[in-house]
């Protein structure tokens, strides 16, 4: 992967990774799919699967867990989750699943993380949909980016402008190229990715 960084080529190497090996001793496997509910409202759902491919049918997959949640684009806050397990260890797991929709209220923006640990940390939850939600954080922010780029594509003079990701990373640091971009007239959701060095809209 390369990208321009003060008119010089910079290039980032991307491993070629191989397939897992039978013998490989575990597997832990994310995914997430965002789809809008109305114009307001996006329902994100995550999945959670630990497997182990050594072990014998019934003691290979040792969780399978799902979190759906719905959120607000608005403010980002979550309206509604639900917890569902299909593979897990104890048959006691699945009475945890229920304490998981006190994430509805929760806001995915900043303090995300520090409420989720005070609500469903330790004892109070469970360590893998713990996991799921706390990486579901940064997935509905880019939900949220996303719905954004799908309404400027469908409607650009009626799309008005969005909030930016400051302080996210280094691009968006506050002095950073993609502030520079914005004030030099880039209009995120209009240009192709990569989306080309400043000097491009200067």
């Amino acid at each position: 992967m390369s990208a321009d960084r003060d008119g010089a080529r910079v290039t980032v190497p991307v491993p070629v990774l191989p397939p897992a090996p039978p013998a490989a001793v575990h597997r832990r496997s994310i995914i997430m799919d965002s789809y809008p509910v109305d114009d307001e409202h996006v329902t994100v759902v995550g999945r959670l699967t630990d497997v182990q491919p050594w072990g014998d049918p019934g003691h290979d997959v040792i969780h399978d867990m799902t979190l759906t949640v719905t959120v607000r684009l608005a403010d980002l806050v979550i309206t509604s989750a639900e917890a569902g397990m299909g593979a897990f260890p104890h048959a006691e797991c699945p009475f945890i699943a229920p304490a998981f929709a006190q994430l509805a209220g929760l806001s995915v923006r900043r303090g995300f993380t520090r409420e989720l640990r005070e609500r469903l940390g330790g004892v109070s939850g469970c360590a893998h949909l713990g996991e799921l939600a706390r990486a579901m954080g940064p997935a509905i922010v880019r939900t949220s980016a996303a719905s954004r780029h799908r309404q400027i594509a469908a409607d650009p003079a009626g799309a008005g402008p969005g909030p930016l990701p400051l302080g996210s990373c280094h691009v968006w640091a506050p002095d950073g190229p993609g502030v520079r971009k914005v004030e030099a007239g880039w209009v995120p959701g209009r240009v192709p990715f990569p989306i080309p060095p400043v000097a491009h809209f200067t």
